[in-house]
């Protein structure tokens, strides 16, 4: 009974926090001063304190990181974005198939202006986050801590699609305020590949052929005949063979399963100061998810997440976040699209087939090929996230198919600590950044092609 008493008040709380931090970044005191650490820290509502346990001090330090990039977001609103013509085309962009679970509904609809994304951010937000902690506390038949999961769903967010969003902002406010250093031209796909080969970077093999024809076995008169121009003469098009899974890889896989790669995520602290020579030191893979691919897929955009630990190669649990780009009204009938998915497999559903407790050959030289690869190719980038492929060609039996710079972490597990020490390092130096572009009056300018 004192809990449901106590329960408005607590969720009054959290909410308030969320409110008075928001806007703290937005446009308060946290907005025309330095971004500060520990007891310096002028943030009011998370002070550590000595008696802080080290998950309270976790907490409170993601809290800062949260509120200070969610605000930062509408900071980046029009201005440049190192791949779009702004921050808010990205979004559109990126979440044009992306909605809350149960919904359906898209979210590039709230971000088509500012003000109703802010609307969306200070209202819509905290109603989901409320929905979301009642609906876990009946999913585990009342053992759950509402207003508990509701401070972590709203001040301190740990799923995949916060990370996502995390990761994005902290690579667009860096993007933006060193004037988009050459490491982000790593995220087009050709350059990547040229570069990475002309710095012996294991990459996947493309075809140097000024380009290809490809024809219909049946079609006459002109028709079912297509050109394609490589990319190495001019050309949009990069012509490449098919790649095929390992041997090992495809008897984690059912037949007619696409290449499967593993998604690896590495951060650099070279990004910080770039005035200063990046070393190997800098560079930290941070996490890996095998995405075992589902059978008759195309690519292993559509997979069975399984985490793997970055210390042993050993594979975990499954999931999925396929949930989250389910659209349509109907997605939100009752019983149509699961809010919630778990690491619940262990073997792929395509075939029955064991996945978890294998261990991934040589997990060490996987991370270090992602770290040297992240040192020689773009260390004044925060975040990368590598599709790195164990594959059949003998010549070429571990390669680099793409990066990505605003990566998420596909549901892997990492060490929180070190990821969100490395934020808070590069947010100290963000905002000095930040209040000397105020000063200076600074114009931001899209990079030219």
């Amino acid at each position: 009974m004192g809990n449901a008493i106590s329960l408005p008040f607590k969720v009054a709380k959290t909410t308030l926090s969320f409110y008075g931090g928001f806007f703290h970044y937005l446009f308060g005191a946290g907005r025309k001063s330095p971004y500060l650490l520990g007891t310096e820290s002028t943030f009011p509502y998370f002070k550590p304190a000595k008696d802080d346990t080290a998950d309270v001090s976790l907490f409170k330090q993601h809290a800062r990181i949260h509120l200070y990039t969610l605000a930062s977001a509408f900071y980046l609103w029009n201005k440049p974005h190192y791949r779009k013509g702004s921050y808010r085309d990205d979004l559109r962009d990126n979440f044009r198939n992306v909605a809350v679970p149960g919904t359906g509904v898209p979210l590039s609809i709230f971000v088509r202006n500012k003000l109703l994304a802010l609307g969306f951010t200070l209202g819509a937000n905290p109603a989901i986050c409320l929905v979301a902690s009642v609906h876990k506390w009946l999913k585990t038949r009342f053992k759950s801590s509402i207003s508990g999961e509701y401070k972590t769903r709203l001040l301190a967010p740990d799923d995949w699609f916060s990370y996502w969003r995390l990761n994005c902002r902290v690579a667009g406010l860096h993007a933006l305020l060193n004037d988009v250093p050459p490491g982000y031209d790593m995220e087009n796909k050709w350059t990547f590949l040229v570069e990475g080969e002309k710095q012996k970077v294991p990459v996947s093999p493309y075809m140097k052929t000024p380009g290809i024809v490809v024809k219909h076995r049946n079609e006459e008169g002109g028709m079912g005949i297509f050109f394609y121009k490589n990319a190495a003469d001019g050309g949009d098009w990069i012509i490449q063979e098919r790649i095929q899974n390992s041997e090992w890889v495809s008897t984690l896989l059912p037949s007619n399963a696409p290449l499967s790669t593993f998604r690896v995520i590495s951060q650099s602290h070279a990004s910080i100061d770039l005035s200063k020579a990046p070393t190997r030191e800098d560079i930290t893979a941070l996490s890996c998810v095998f995405r075992a691919g589902r059978k008759g897929a195309n690519t292993d955009h559509d997979s069975i997440l399984f985490d793997v630990d970055v210390k042993t190669g050993l594979i975990r649990g499954g999931t999925t976040n396929a949930h989250w780009y389910r659209l349509g009204l109907h997605e939100a009938l009752p019983g149509r699209c699961p809010w919630r998915s778990k690491h619940g497999y262990t073997h792929h559903p395509d075939g029955d087939i064991e996945v978890s407790g294998k261990t991934v050959p040589d997990i060490r030289g996987m991370l270090d090929l992602v770290e040297e690869s992240h040192l020689k190719l773009c260390p004044d980038v925060p975040f990368v996230g590598w599709d790195v492929v164990l594959s059949a060609d003998k010549k070429v039996p571990v390669c680099l198919l793409e990066v990505n710079l605003s990566c998420n972490f596909f549901r892997g597990s990492f060490d929180q600590k070190v990821y969100l020490d490395f934020i808070d390092d590069a947010l100290v130096k963000l905002q000095a950044q930040r209040l000397t572009a105020d000063a200076e009056g600074k114009k931001f300018k899209m990079k030219s092609a």
